[in-house]
């Protein structure tokens, strides 16, 4: 398998002359789209309900990559240095619009997640440059195999202000001083967002399809698991403090979806990995990631309101029972 990804590690994937600038203007479409829901009183949510708040948000920003890095700090031997930096990259973004939705379907906290989106995107603008600074920077010195390479702070703020800062205070003050014009146009410019991002996917993926036969039981594992441990951390960090069940389903559909979609723009910036860093592994498991968390997710909704119909036809039936008694 190592060997495998260390040949993934050297494949510069087809993107397309433009593609990098076309898949930043398409991020700062979505994060224009995300911030036509965000309203002041998602910020004072934060400081009524607190406990859950801030437990979403440590185990997005605080324990997913610390987890992401014991994971590869335990089974590094199987990864290639660009395959673990694509998982800690993801790790380090913010929540994916995409969550809202899934956890609406899974009868979770709606307020809370919208909340969590909220606040995760607009600090991202300094907390992901960190985050994937310190974890990215902490693996590379543990490394036997990439010392040349370091993480430019500076390029990846200056890049999340223009794709994530300037779209996100334009979308808040069209939502705070248009109410009426955002009504109409938040719904279609979200689904055309996604829809968008999705097929950008669709195409790289159809651009490089021999890369991704060869490759993809490998990364599907790798990101399978990935994704697997983000739900566990964020249920086990709603659990331990308690908090009743719709809120831990919130949180953890929160921590389990990744903008996968800012982790490609970062990965495809010359200034942040030049041309000479290979970005082979980082690009599949990111791209990967935008495709998988979508489809756990609808699947951890279903089962969720599976086994709530079950219990649901359980009580009926002992009611049934004792009234027939």
């Amino acid at each position: 398998m190592y060997e495998q990804l260390l040949q993934l590690d050297a494949i510069r994937l087809n993107f397309g002359d433009n593609g990098s600038l076309v898949l930043s203007i398409v991020q700062a479409f979505i994060m224009f789209g995300v911030a036509l829901g965000i309203k002041p009183l998602h910020f004072k949510t934060a400081f009524q309900h607190p406990k859950a708040v801030v437990t979403g948000f440590c185990s997005q920003v605080l324990l997913l990559p610390a987890v992401t890095f014991l994971g590869i700090w335990l089974f590094g031997s199987y990864l290639t240095v660009t395959v673990a930096l694509g998982a800690i990259l993801v790790a380090c973004c913010p929540g994916g619009n995409v969550s809202n939705f899934i956890s609406s379907i899974s009868r979770g906290n709606i307020e809370l997640s919208v909340s969590l989106t909220a606040i995760s995107t607009v600090t991202a603008v300094v907390i992901t440059p960190l985050n994937f600074s310190f974890w990215g920077n902490l693996y590379i010195s543990h490394s036997d195999l990439v010392r040349e390479l370091h993480i430019p702070i500076s390029q990846v703020f200056h890049t999340l202000l223009f794709i994530i800062g300037l779209p996100l205070v334009l979308g808040i003050l069209c939502s705070t001083k248009l109410p009426g014009l955002t009504r109409r146009i938040a719904k279609p410019i979200q689904r055309i967002s996604l829809a968008v991002f999705m097929g950008m996917v669709v195409i790289a993926f159809a651009a490089n399809f021999d890369f991704f036969i060869k490759y993809i039981k490998y990364i599907l594992v790798i990101v399978l698991v990935h994704n697997g441990l983000a739900f566990a951390t964020g249920y086990s960090a709603a659990a331990a403090v308690g908090l009743n069940m719709r809120d831990r389903r919130t949180i953890t559909i929160e921590t389990g979806i990744q903008n996968s979609g800012l982790a490609l723009m970062l990965i495809f910036n010359p200034a942040i990995f030049p041309s000479g860093i290979q970005t082979g592994g980082m690009a599949f498991i990111a791209a990967w990631w935008g495709v998988w968390h979508i489809i756990s997710g609808f699947m951890l909704s279903t089962w969720w309101n599976y086994g709530r119909k079950l219990k649901y036809n359980k009580l009926n039936k002992l009611r049934a029972e004792r009234y027939a008694n």
